[in-house]
């Protein structure tokens, strides 16, 4: 790591916001250094509480973050917020750019705020993120909030990177809810029923119960994001079965209803991703959380890599276009072109196991 580098990771470790921000750009702009300048920051990692709040357009994602970051501040603790944007066609950035809708902590240096962009996927979590993840926990922020854009789309990354996931839900969804059954039901760990002061509020409330009485009892065809085969209290405390103390407690999805325009239910809310992150503790699921978030980290970047690697073996074979021409003339086929592309890989792979078997 150069020298600017060192300084830059020793005054973020100071607590310099600056330094930070910088830091986070160097990752999502992918600089040269970013990787082990990243390398350093693991070893300053591990104490942040990191949450993903998800759901559907309109749900009322950041004015709920808003009211969520005010809460943790008067509660003395600092935030972090990391707001997925949709991405620019022109540039790749944030549209959005920092987030000036979140008016209740503007001036608030222990609130940092940085919108990234979703990079083509909307939802999709991409690597920058759960970096810039690892620099506010390095860094020292206590609670690090991660708001996703919420089109529809898959968001399963954000469970790889959030230890609490929270998805919202407006009232009267109807079939928004019943879409939920698809597979968001598996990486919620609170339901959040935004604008809870709208009609329809109750029968949202109500179909969500029944899905998580569903799939606790095996209708869904698992046992749910957390593994339910224990006894439950009907709320989002965790439960150990009876006959076995020693047992894995359990979760049951609770669902919260919030106002997030006055701050009506949040403290609820709070308690609630509070008793989570002691149930992640307690039954050692947080541990192994991160042991799958890191294996999956390892095998993103294993991907990264041999793309690269890849991508400049195609050049030399040609390029892709020329190759590609070729396949459509008939003079040759993808599967021969990606063998030959590979043997070269394959060969200096072979030869390091001669070398050291």
């Amino acid at each position: 790591m150069n020298a600017d580098d060192e300084t830059l990771l020793a005054e973020l470790l100071e607590g310099k916001h600056r330094a930070l921000a910088r830091t986070i750009s160097k990752i999502e702009n992918r600089a040269p250094g970013y990787r082990e300048l990243i390398s350093e920051l693991y070893a300053h990692t591990g104490e942040a509480e990191v949450i993903g709040i998800t759901g559907s357009p309109g749900a009322g994602k950041s004015t709920l973050v808003d009211k969520l970051a005010e809460t943790y501040r008067e509660r003395g603790e600092t935030v972090g917020v990391i707001a997925i944007d949709p991405s620019s066609p022109f540039t790749g950035g944030a549209v959005l750019g920092d987030r000036i809708r979140m008016a209740s902590t503007v001036g608030d240096m222990d609130v940092f705020v940085r919108s990234m962009s979703a990079r083509g996927t909307l939802g999709g979590l991409s690597t920058a993120t759960a970096d810039a993840v690892k620099a506010m926990d390095a860094f020292g922020k206590d609670k690090i909030i991660i708001e996703t854009v919420g089109a529809g789309q898959n968001e399963i990354d954000i469970v790889r990177t959030a230890d609490t996931v929270a998805v919202l839900v407006p009232p009267g969804s109807g079939d928004d809810v019943q879409t939920l059954k698809a597979g968001i039901l598996e990486i919620a760990d609170v339901f959040v029923v935004n604008k809870a002061d709208r009609p329809g509020t109750d029968r949202t409330v109500q179909e969500l119960r029944e899905m998580i009485e569903l799939d606790s009892g095996g209708g869904f065809g698992g046992s749910g994001h957390h593994g339910a085969d224990a006894g439950s209290d009907g709320g989002g405390s965790a439960v150990a079965t009876q006959d076995d103390p020693e047992k894995r407690a359990t979760w049951t999805t609770p669902i919260v209803e919030t106002v997030a325009t006055d701050g009506t239910g949040v403290d609820e809310f709070i308690d609630e991703l509070a008793a989570h992150r002691e149930y992640l503790v307690d039954s050692g699921a947080r541990a192994e959380k991160a042991r799958q978030r890191s294996a999956e980290e390892i095998r993103t970047l294993l991907r990264e890599d041999v793309h690269t690697m890849l991508e400049a073996e195609l050049e030399r074979a040609g390029g892709i276009d020329d190759l590609a021409a070729a396949v459509a003339a008939g003079e040759t086929d993808p599967y021969t072109v990606a063998d030959e592309v590979l043997s070269p890989v394959e060969d200096c792979l072979a030869e390091l196991e001669t070398r050291n078997p």
